[in-house]
């Protein structure tokens, strides 16, 4: 008995428990809802689509199964020995025969008539309102605006839920793993075209409001489109399993009125402007130490850390390394051109100034001081060559 009152105390704190935690979870916005059971609410009329084929999969699979398992009892309840019931001695039905194979090809070929034209028109991305170039890294997401309005804006997209949280010394926001630095900023009811590839593992972006999944492929470039029917703020995440921090690269996407796009890309052109940095200008040490810490935090932290000490063996230390104490020509071919069989990627997207700038912040932070501690912007552009 008291083993019986343990177990059911057990039960009842357990389920307690988890009623108090979903009571405090809220709907994410922009995301899944608490106790959500069907698909996102559709943004796009591609997720639409999909929520109209998925239901009405659902009820013919329903009918299917009430009729067949229906026919199937009932024949077992009503013909059962001990009422009687002889079994028939037919061996075979012409009639039977050509209906299950005519019924099932004409409720496939029926499914497949709308299916089929909702594929062909997921894949048709010809006459894009704006053209975006999408990348994966490992774990980060790196977008270059290639046509339309706001072309030639560039950043990396990175997450930001603090490591308090992730580490369980803080409590969880609503947005927790699903927030970033920079979001996707795209205008409503305009056709945006994602080009999609990866620079180190595959990678996919996916977003499910908008119905939209797509691998990001080393040495390959794929497409995808979407155009929001809806002003706001839509969430998605990494779905293909891309290493140690997959869970850490979400995907953001902000929807804007037109107006308001507008006043985004005129803003984003004067921040490039502002930022602009002379390749040729001779920095000092103390200029290319702050920038490089900037640049570290936004692009290296995740796998080195905040302290240098990295997280070995996949990812070494940067404090008392060879590599930050050696040559410099060998530190800047490894931080612009990566290490093949290693987790350590390419980094030729930021420009000669930011590599330099970590460059010489990873060669002189945490007691490091190499020698030739200062990389100038002109070094890096010399072995880009």
């Amino acid at each position: 008995m008291n083993l019986k009152r343990a177990a059911g105390a057990l039960a009842a704190a357990v389920l307690g428990g988890w009623i108090s935690v979903a009571n405090a979870v809220g709907d994410m916005p922009g995301g899944p809802r608490v106790n959500q059971l069907n698909l996102q609410d559709p943004v796009t009329q591609i997720a639409a689509d999909q929520h109209w084929i998925h239901w009405l999969l659902l009820w013919v699979c329903t009918v299917i199964f009430v009729l067949v398992f229906g026919a199937m009892f009932y024949a077992i309840w009503a013909h059962r020995k001990s009422k009687g019931h002889r079994p028939a001695t037919f061996h075979e039905s012409t009639v039977v025969e050509v209906a299950w194979t005519i019924v099932p090809f004409l409720i496939v070929v029926g499914l497949a008539l709308p299916a089929t034209r909702m594929v062909v028109e997921q894949k048709d991305t010809s006459n894009p309102d704006l053209t975006i170039k999408a990348t994966g890294y490992q774990w980060k997401w790196g977008y270059d605006y290639l046509n339309g309005e706001g072309e030639g804006i560039s950043f990396l997209s990175t997450l930001t839920t603090p490591r308090a949280q992730i580490e369980g010394r803080e409590p969880k926001t609503a947005t927790y793993l699903v927030e970033v630095d920079n979001p996707v900023v795209v205008p409503v009811n305009r056709k945006v075209r994602i080009v999609l590839t990866a620079n180190d593992v595959i990678h996919s972006w996916m977003v499910p409001a908008f119905g939209v999944k797509q691998d990001a492929i080393p040495g390959f470039v794929r497409d995808t489109w979407f155009r929001a029917e809806k002003v706001g703020v839509f969430r998605g995440q990494c779905a293909e399993l891309c290493g140690k921090d997959h869970a850490f690269m979400p995907i953001v996407v902000d929807v804007r009125s037109e107006e308001d796009y507008t006043k985004w890309v005129e803003e984003q052109k004067q921040a490039m402007l502002a930022k602009l940095d002379d390749p040729n200008k001779e920095w000092q040490q103390g200029e290319l130490v702050a920038r490089g810490e900037q640049v570290y935090q936004a692009n290296c932290v995740a796998c080195h850390q905040a302290n240098g000490k990295g997280v070995p063996p996949a990812f070494p230390p940067l404090e008392g390394s060879q590599v930050a104490l050696g040559e410099q020509a060998a530190h800047i071919d490894v931080v612009l051109n990566g290490r093949a069989g290693t987790a350590m990627a390419s980094f030729k997207q930021l420009s000669d100034v930011e590599l330099a700038a970590v460059i010489t912040y990873t060669r002189n932070a945490w007691g490091n001081k190499a020698e030739d501690g200062i990389v100038q912007p002109a070094e890096v552009a010399a072995a880009r060559k």
